[in-house]
């Protein structure tokens, strides 16, 4: 049999940009072919593909290029040493291979960091990708040979004094790449300022963000808190990735504490503490979201419903029962009007058997506590309208050690913290992060109170709509149903001869 004739540098490159143009909408399919993972004097020899976080950030990439009506924005906190360069890299390599004419920007925490980090981990990809003799990659871009203009992706130090640098990034009918690095770092008005630029309609427009979380506020913080429906999140502890130092960090958590700021941020992936002054801690909320749920058949059941004022605030509504708020599940809801809002209460308290309902009668709360008076509600269940900045309530309280409150909200709240030490929390992040993002002081009157939601969404935190809905449900103590209450007692009687006859006990 003769020998198979070796392809011309026209042909090889004929094959390879029809095989490439196929990943287009896949990047880690593109990964697999294009780099040479496991191979022998390689800088991949001992790794034979990316690491499982990386290809869910792919696939992510994927779905999101189903369609191009809106943006794909994917933010990434973590801890030290997870590869996060790589993927960043990898990326790039993806994005600029598989379609022309491809535009973009890079940028970093620091100058420092994009110069001798970022740049260097993506110039050693494409080294390393099948057609690499397609591009360039120089210390400040990385450009198509044929299309060094139209087809590039460029390094930009931020300055706050310069943001127009990262101005004009248009490149409608095809793909727009901006990532940031170390993305706490970098001053809001250049998120600002890429934002305006990418507004290009039927365009494929890819933003992502990465960084330790090392700033409790700032755009970064926002895409995990007031943003955070705009964005696919993840969080990643160090010690989940393969070939991290694992005992680096177990020796930082001896040092420092597991939940020390130190270790939440370099290991972790998790933002710092609220401050000192944080009303609920991190650790009891963690502590009920993995508590399971518990509650006597005479504990009455509770609704608590947040309603909505703003555009990016969401309503909620949760459902408690003496201490298990888990077992039933909480509803969200976004741009949802009035009326609609008080069919869905009133469905959940006539599912749940409600006992009362508690809804936040400030803004648009008001409507919604109109309609539910005029609905059929569950017999017994009792409908209160409940304004966060009213009088605290003094008595037939969870007791607190005589904590003051200045007001409603405040006295809820405060409730609320202390109930989280034993109650069950849904296991959800979201839930989590309302709850512990809230600070409290003291006023002239040295009453505790409450962070306003404005100046949590100075801190760049999210409205705590769920808080809100939850600590709704410690607005007033409630009674069971007197059938409950009847039945616990006869399932409860005594039977010994000491039993009173006239009261069964």
């Amino acid at each position: 049999m003769p020998a198979a004739r070796k392809l011309t540098q026209a042909e090889f490159d004929a094959a390879l940009v029809e095989d490439i143009g196929g990943f287009a909408g896949d990047p880690h399919r593109f990964c697999m072919y294009a780099f040479p993972w496991g191979e022998e004097g390689t800088p991949l020899a001992n790794v034979d593909a990316p690491y499982e976080w990386q290809r869910d950030l792919m696939n992510d990439i994927r779905d999101g290029l189903v369609t191009v009506e809106q943006a794909i924005q994917i933010a990434t906190a973590s801890g030290h040493g997870i590869g996060k360069s790589a993927c960043v890299a990898m990326i790039v390599c993806w994005a600029m291979a598989t379609m022309p004419h491809t535009r973009g920007v890079i940028t970093a925490g620091t100058e420092n960091q994009l110069r001798t980090k970022t740049q260097p981990e993506i110039a050693k990809w494409f080294r390393m990708m099948i057609c690499a003799h397609w591009f360039e990659c120089t210390a400040t871009k990385i450009f198509a040979r044929q299309h060094p203009t139209s087809w590039r992706i460029d390094f930009i130090p931020w300055s706050e004094n310069n943001p127009e640098a990262f101005a004009g990034l248009h490149n409608k009918g095809r793909r727009i790449l901006v990532i940031i690095d170390e993305a706490s770092q970098v001053a809001d008005i250049i998120w600002e300022t890429i934002r305006g630029a990418l507004t290009d309609e039927d365009t494929e427009i890819i933003f992502l963000t990465f960084g330790n979380p090392t700033r409790n506020s700032g755009e970064f913080r926002m895409c995990f808190g007031r943003n955070r429906h705009r964005w696919v999140t993840r969080q990643i502890d160090s010690r989940s990735v393969p070939g991290t130092n694992k005992d680096l960090f177990e020796g930082w958590v001896e040092d420092y504490g597991e939940d020390s700021d130190f270790v939440r941020v370099r290991v972790r992936g998790v933002f710092p503490r609220a401050g000192s002054m944080q009303l609920i801690p991190s650790d009891v909320v963690a502590e009920a979201r993995q508590r399971d749920a518990e509650a006597l058949v005479t504990d009455p059941v509770v609704i608590g419903v947040d309603v909505a004022r703003f555009g990016d605030d969401q309503s909620v509504i949760a459902l408690r029962q003496g201490r298990d708020g888990k077992s039933r599940p909480w509803k969200r809801f976004r741009g949802i009007d009035t009326m609609t809002l008080a069919s869905e209460v009133h469905a959940q308290a006539w599912q749940y058997r409600a006992d009362a309902i508690f809804v936040d009668g400030g803004g648009m709360g008001a409507g919604v506590v109109d309609r539910l008076e005029q609905l059929n509600l569950p017999p017994g269940c009792q409908l209160f309208e409940v304004n966060f900045g009213g009088s605290a309530m003094t008595s037939g309280r969870i007791q607190d050690a005589g904590a003051k409150c200045a007001n409603k909200s405040t006295q809820m709240w405060w409730d609320m913290g202390q109930w989280c030490q034993r109650g069950a929390l849904p296991d959800e992040q979201e839930i989590e992060d309302d709850l512990c993002g809230r600070e409290y002081g003291y006023n002239a009157a040295n009453e505790i109170q409450v962070e306003k939601k404005s100046d949590m969404k100075k801190r760049g935190l999210a409205s705590p709509d769920n808080g809100d809905a939850l600590a709704l449900t410690f607005a007033l103590p409630v009674a069971p149903k007197a059938m409950q209450a009847q039945q616990y007692e006869i399932s409860n009687m005594r039977s010994d001869e000491s039993r009173n006859e006239a009261t069964g006990y």
